[in-house]
């Protein structure tokens, strides 16, 4: 009489697929979190995601000094999240990186009461 139970085979089990990266591939990322990780730079970004602004209104806002303000700026700048545009002697800040808006809404979904 023959067996009825079902072979099996002995396959080995599959590897999990690695995403891609590994750790130094992560270090120009982890200098623009740590940039983004001030409570006045996450400030600047929400407001200019929802429109631009010049310096002297971002320091009203935030309230610091406009030199303070433009250290800010330049550190968002650099990572290349912000450019800026004349127009007559003013000078407006805009986002230009276009993933911040979703870093932003998970960040005001989980720290803003009511988002």
């Amino acid at each position: 009489m023959a067996s009825s139970k079902p072979r099996t085979s002995k396959r080995a089990p599959e590897e999990p697929t690695k995403p891609t990266g590994d750790v130094q591939s992560f270090s120009e990322a982890a200098e623009c979190l740590k940039t983004l990780a001030h409570p006045v730079r996450l400030r600047i970004v929400q407001l200019l995601l929802h429109s631009r602004y010049t310096v002297g209104e971002i320091a009203v806002d935030c309230e610091i000094a406009d030199n303070l303000a433009s250290e800010h700026l330049r550190l968002l700048q650099r990572c290349g999240f912000l450019d800026s545009e004349r127009e007559g002697r003013r000078v407006y800040y805009q986002v230009v990186e276009p993933h911040l808006t979703q870093l932003m809404a998970c960040i005001e979904s989980r720290f803003l009461p009511g988002e």
